[in-house]
């Protein structure tokens, strides 16, 4: 039947939940009695009943299509002798009922996995039994724990993995260096953060003439040095396989869950200073405006003659003659050169119309025992731009070797923003008053244009983050499309082979060219669901580029299948690791603020929705939800044009950038949820309690439901375009039962 439809359940907090349709299609509405005997992740097929209030398709389960494996972690309690685990993700609405046999070695309120035995039905809840006991939730690294578990991140290295690891040297052999180019006298350093372990980039440039006889211009001759890590890390094997699970290195505060083992990835494959290594290089001459003139690949063999840190080669930038550069006198010249073709490159970038924001990144510093000491921001310098510039150079020409030696392999693919997406900021840029828009089909120049405009605006750390909420996401894919943000029409990732798994693709792809050979990709597992439905976007992005209508788009080969499974997959498994690290962040930010109970900040609106208003705190870089009940006794109305909430009797306007003071209210850590109080000009601050973890609301408030309490900085919950005008506190509460994120470039 045409209202009958097959997707996957997405679970929500507070009980009903959606189906995402297989065919791309909006998603469907499923009220708590419908969610009572299917679980997060199961496939469905359902029928569209009704559309609810909200104007939302209502559907029907009717048939329970595939059971997911679940595996649930969460607290054990003993509840009047009855033994259950309330999942930690809040998207499992049901409590999991343990039979006293299945409890193990448990004890009451310990964080455990468990693995159901029986799923949920319409009239009884799911039954299961406890499968590991992660320890007490307050044990250091418990929320890593819990996270890898969570979104199901593979943390163990297989056997055979592990046993082909002991098999490998532990330095580069005579044999290695065979039909390698010898660099080991030119001096390549590494430049990277203090707390890097692994490093897999090695830069070195010179000035030199390119050309030949008067025709002869300055220029620089700058050299990328990447591990070679496609020479250890055979394909199709045990490494191999394991380290395409994976896709990426995962990073948290104070841990790393790597790609590959720790004797490739922090010994045999990391150009650590004063030993051999074995490298693929990227060597390109590069003209005084910035455009590289010429490239070429080969396999080398290289010494890395120093180890720096972004502060230390920013220190020496800035005095050449300072305490930092007598330290390293021998390197101070080659820096130099790094510094001036980083800025010929600068001028490149600006002619292209390239995306550069400057946005505001946070790193959590912990001390010994994990606990949050403090959260700073991220200063990007000079020397982190040098290496970025020289990365992206490098990135470019194997794209560009790639596609003309015309062979299959990925592209990093970044799309222009989505019709919607350009209306909505379109709007926000009309009411701001910026004066600039976008046009139909906007060039990555154009919101380059609106970020420099912008640039000495108290709101300009907002313009930005609006500017960058409207793009798509980056993929990788053998469908060339182009990166637009960075606006290069051919883009690939060659520079991090340790920890992402395309740029191995890519080393080796590019080893076949050079061989004359013919790269085939290896027997790889077979894709989640998280694949799938990427590669349904990516069809339905080449269906909708056919220019005649009924006009069917090109099949792909069979070959190019096979790519694009493995670049929907790595781009899937980009988005989990990124959704743990965001995770692990908001439950640390959580349980920090628990000790910042009743304190009070200064902040600025981040975010508004119908519900209230995000606020980030200038103090400590966290966000926080302003509940709408807590602004006052008028009735509020979103303005999502002007991106503001607005009190119809009083005219009060709450929009992003608004300054305000706020009392740390309520923390709840579970829900990875933080709630501000306003204050008011002239009002007292409510007592502080040393052991609640939350204040007692303020006169006429009510508890926020939970589908819109705050989160955590980047796990708000999304609002729909389809939901109502904010309510007034009265009305509000009477609907209550209803309502309910390693900084490295990574272009």
């Amino acid at each position: 039947m045409l209202d009958e439809f097959e997707g996957t359940v997405l679970g929500h907090r507070d009980g009903h939940g959606f189906v995402s349709r297989d065919d791309g299609q909006p998603d469907i509405y499923l009220p708590p009695n419908e969610m009572r005997a299917v679980l997060h992740k199961d496939r469905v097929k359902v029928r569209i009943v009704r559309s609810d209030r909200k104007g939302r398709p209502e559907g029907r389960v009717l048939e329970i299509i595939e059971r997911k494996s679940h595996t649930i972690i969460g607290r054990l309690l003993q509840e009047s002798g009855i033994w259950i685990v309330v999942p930690e993700d809040k998207c499992y609405g049901q409590d999991v009922l343990i039979p006293k046999a299945a409890t193990g070695l448990a004890k009451p309120g310990q964080v455990v996995v468990v693995e159901l035995t029986e799923p949920p039905s319409l009239y009884g809840q799911p039954v299961g039994r406890i499968k590991e006991v992660l320890g007490e939730v307050d044990d250091p690294g418990m929320e890593i724990e819990i996270a890898v578990r969570k979104y199901s991140v593979p943390h163990e290295f297989s056997d055979a993995c592990i046993a082909l690891a002991r098999t490998l040297p532990d330095q580069v052999r005579p044999q290695d260096k065979q039909h390698r180019v010898d660099l080991t006298d030119v001096p390549l350093v590494t430049i990277d953060g203090e707390d890097a372990r692994d490093f897999d980039d090695a830069v070195y440039c010179e000035p030199v003439k390119i050309g030949k006889g008067k025709a002869a211009v300055e220029g620089w001759r700058l050299l990328v040095a990447i591990a070679d890590v496609s020479h250890y890390v055979e394909n199709g094997s045990a490494i191999d396989i394991d380290a395409y699970e994976r896709a990426t290195s995962v990073y948290f505060p104070r841990r790393v869950i790597p790609m590959l083992p720790e004797k490739l990835s922090n010994g045999l494959c990391s150009l650590n200073p004063e030993v051999e290594r074995l490298c693929m290089v990227c060597d390109m001459m590069i003209s005084l405006d910035g455009e590289v003139t010429a490239y070429q690949f080969y396999p080398a063999v290289m010494w890395s003659h120093a180890r720096f840190t972004y502060t230390e080669v920013a220190a020496i930038l800035a005095n050449t003659r300072g305490p930092e550069a007598l330290k390293r006198q021998e390197r101070v010249p080659n820096l130099i050169n790094l510094h001036d073709v980083y800025r010929a490159l600068l001028q490149a970038r600006a002619r292209r119309g390239a995306v550069d924001f400057e946005t505001v990144e946070t790193q959590i510093v912990c001390d010994e025992s994990g606990r949050i000491e403090k959260i700073i921001p991220r200063t990007r310098n000079d020397a982190h731009k040098i290496v970025e510039e020289a990365m992206l150079a490098a990135n470019v020409c194997s794209a560009d070797f790639i596609a003309q030696g015309k062979q299959a392999g990925l592209f990093r693919v970044h799309e222009g923003p989505t019709p919607e997406k350009k209306e909505i900021l379109r709007n926000y840029l009309k009411v701001t008053g910026i004066g600039l828009s976008i046009s139909d089909d906007p060039s990555p120049g154009e919101f380059q244009a609106i970020a420099n405009a912008t640039k000495d605006r108290p709101d300009a750390q907002q313009i930005h983050s609006m500017l960058l909420r409207s793009m798509q996401q980056a993929i990788y894919t053998p469908v060339n499309e182009g990166h637009f943000g960075l606006a290069f029409e051919a883009y690939t990732h060659f520079t991090s082979p340790i920890r992402r798994y395309p740029d191995l693709l890519v080393h080796r792809v590019i080893k076949a060219i050079l061989a004359k050979t013919k790269y085939q990709l290896p027997l790889l597992p077979t894709p989640g669901e998280a694949h799938a439905k990427l590669s349904r976007r990516l069809e339905k992005g080449l269906a909708a580029r056919v220019s005649e209508p009924g006009q069917k788009p090109k099949k792909l080969s069979v070959d190019t299948q096979a790519w694009q499974a493995a670049g929907m997959h790595c781009s899937a498994n980009e988005r989990r690791a990124d959704e743990a690290s965001r995770d692990v962040e908001a439950w640390l930010k959580c349980k920090y603020m628990r000790e910042h109970l009743g304190e009070e900040y200064s902040g600025v609106v981040s975010s508004v929705t119908n519900f209230g208003i995000f606020v980030t705190l200038d103090a400590m870089y966290v966000e926080g939800l302003v509940h709408i009940t807590e602004l006052g006794g008028d009735y509020f109305k979103f303005d999502e044009m002007r991106q503001e909430l607005r009190g119809e009797r009083t005219g009060m306007r709450y929009a992003i950038g608004t300054r305000l003071q706020v009392q740390v209210s309520r923390v709840d850590l579970d829900g990875r949820r933080i709630d501000f109080r306003l204050i008011h000009e002239g009002e007292g601050l409510l007592p502080r309690s040393g052991k609640d973890k939350e204040l007692p609301r303020a006169a006429g408030s009510r508890d926020t439901p939970a589908g819109e309490s705050a989160v955590a900085a980047g796990t708000r919950p999304a609002r729909k375009p389809s939901e109502p005008d904010a309510r007034s506190p009265k009305k509000a509460a009477s609907k209550s039962k209803e309502t309910g994120r390693k900084s490295r470039h990574r272009s």
